[in-house]
Order: C-alpha cells, then sequence, then structure tokens
C-alpha cells in the first residue's frame, strides 16, 4: 500500500497565531518584523525537493501585503486555498461577519492567481459545534472542500465525535468535500498526530508509526499541516500569551526542518485536490463529481488514464 497523502500549509506569519490575538493587535501587524517570505521559500525549495505539491491555505492579509509570495506558491504548482482575511475564529463572529471575510479572502486570491478558489481551513481549526453554520456558507459562496474539523478536544477547537475520514458533508444548500485534520486512536482516545505542534513535540519515529497505521490499517489517506513559521527557529520571540501557548509556539522549533525532510521521504504527498481524485479515479467521490479546478494537470490525466484502461499508477 502506497497511498497518497495530502500536505496542506497555512500561510501566516508568527504574529498572526490564535494563542497571540489578545496582545497583538490586527491594526498592529505590520509594525512587526515580517518573515512568511523567506520561511515559505524554504519550505517550497524542501517540497521541489522532494517532488512534492500541497495545498497552500494562505491568509489574506498576507496575500494582500505580499502579492507576488502568492504567484511563487502557485506557479510552483500547489494549490491555492483561503485561510481567511483577519485570522479570527469563526465561532467568535456572526455568519455575516464570517461571509465577509471569506469572500474577501477568496476574491483576493482568484485575483491573485486567476483560478477559482474552492478550498478552506478555517483558522486554528475553528469550525467547531458552535459553528457548523460555516459550512453553510462555504458550499453556497462554492466552495468545494474544507479542512478545518479537528476530531479531538482541545480547548480552542476539535469536536470531538466527527467522523475521521475524508467524506462529503450533506447540508441542505449542497455538499461539501471534509477532510479532518488526521488523528489516531490510542486506548480509546483520539491522539492528534498529523502536524503543527504536535509534529515538534512528538519523536519523529511516533510520528512516522501513527501516520502508517491510518494508511495501512484503516486504509485512509491522512492531512499533514504545517506552518512556514514552524520551520523558521530564528522568528523574534514574543512576550505575549501564556505559558502554555509560548510553549506551544516555539517547542522545537529548531528541530523541525529537518523533521520534515525525513517524513517526506517516507509518505507519499499531494494536494488535497489529488488526494480526492486518487480515492475516486473514476472522477467522482460518493456520487458527486470532482472540481476540476483544485485538482493538478497531472492528477486529470491520470484519471483519464484510468477511465480509458481500467487501471492507473499513481506513482511521482
Amino acid at each position: 500500500m502506497n497511498l497518497l497523502n495530502a500536505f496542506t500549509v497555512d500561510v501566516e506569519d508568527y504574529y498572526h497565531v490564535s494563542a497571540f490575538e489578545s496582545q497583538v493587535d490586527r491594526s498592529q501587524w505590520g509594525a512587526y518584523e515580517s518573515r512568511v517570505e523567506v520561511s515559505t521559500r524554504r519550505l517550497l525549495r524542501l517540497l521541489e525537493q522532494h517532488n512534492v505539491r500541497g495545498t497552500f491555505f494562505v491568509l489574506c492579509w498576507v496575500a494582500e501585503h505580499y502579492p507576488h509570495l502568492v504567484r511563487e506558491i502557485h506557479a510552483g504548482g500547489h494549490e491555492i486555498g483561503s485561510h481567511s482575511y483577519w485570522h479570527r475564529l469563526i465561532y467568535n463572529q456572526t455568519p455575516a461577519e464570517f461571509r465577509e471575510d471569506l469572500v474577501r479572502s477568496r476574491d483576493i486570491l482568484e485575483g491573485l492567481i486567476g483560478q477559482r478558489v474552492t478550498s478552506y481551513r478555517a483558522p486554528s481549526f475553528s469550525i467547531t459545534n458552535k459553528s457548523l453554520w460555516a459550512l453553510d456558507i462555504l458550499i453556497e459562496e462554492g466552495f468545494k472542500v474544507d479542512s478545518s474539523i479537528f476530531p479531538i478536544y482541545h480547548d480552542r477547537y476539535g469536536i470531538p465525535g466527527a467522523r475521521r475520514d475524508l467524506h462529503q458533508v450533506e447540508r441542505a444548500g449542497g455538499t461539501l468535500w471534509e477532510f479532518p485534520v488526521s488523528v489516531k486512536e490510542f486506548a480509546g482516545w483520539k491522539l492528534p498526530v498529523s502536524g503543527g505542534g504536535y509534529f515538534r513535540l512528538y519523536p519523529l519515529n511516533f510520528t512516522s508509526a501513527s501516520l502508517s497505521s491510518i494508511n495501512l490499517r484503516l486504509n485512509q489517506p491522512f492531512v499533514f499541516y504545517i506552518h512556514p513559521w514552524e520551520i523558521d527557529p530564528g522568528q523574534p520571540r514574543l512576550s505575549v500569551g501564556s505559558r502554555l501557548s509560548r510553549f506551544r509556539h516555539y517547542v522545537n522549533l529548531s528541530r523541525t526542518y529537518s523533521k520534515l525532510d525525513m517524513l517526506l521521504s517516507r509518505f507519499r504527498f499531494g494536494s488535497l485536490g489529488d488526494v480526492i481524485a486518487t480515492q475516486s479515479p473514476n472522477g467522482q467521490w460518493d456520487g458527486v463529481p470532482i472540481p476540476t479546478d483544485i485538482v493538478s494537470t497531472k492528477i486529470v490525466s491520470k484519471i483519464a488514464e484510468c477511465q480509458v484502461s481500467g487501471s492507473v499508477n499513481m506513482r511521482n
């Protein structure tokens, strides 16, 4: 078994994180030293070395200030998705405020890359039981894929009882693919194992074994996520947030790049759209057509081969 898994990046800077927002005012974002260009390009080079194309969920405040960076990501063959404009937790917004932010982010990104943007990830995975209405707005605004639900308990996010697999969500206004952030069942608990601070905290072999079990035992692809600031140990240290928040943010930053380099050599990765396509080589996912605008040309051609020959080899 050699499943294709989703590699995703939340493109934001170190001072954008939710854990610091009570003391880092959005009106002051421009006063902080920006590191997002350097760290994102470092990540792009690493992915190029491993021939990996992923999904980059771009915070549109970043996109507006560094439009050339978004174009570089897109030119590298990566899928572009929205990570909102202001990085506000969805459950702290009204539906009208969320829609306004969502549409603003989508329109900025589409204007930069000249292509539809139909994938979304909420800031800090903030689609929870309190904000499931956001799924309806995503569908109404033309989004096809969401990766915002974390099937765990956490003080800031999570739906502990949510499905763990790639699946379609039926809502009154239509259907949306949901690719939840991956977790592993361990002694009756759902353990987050698929990126971010958990990747920095755990030993690499533990992470690899946990992700392998999702592929091999469950026969399912997983979602991995990372932020550019997580491979930037030289970022300024901010004396804001709680001790726990600062620990979560800064733990093992100096080791992340080398661990990520090794992880990329152990698994096959692609974008969210590419993974959906490999899970349904006839061009459907549970009866719903795959939107080809989110699937790479390579994957689309492979689907066509499959339809002609009845088989397909999705290896890089």
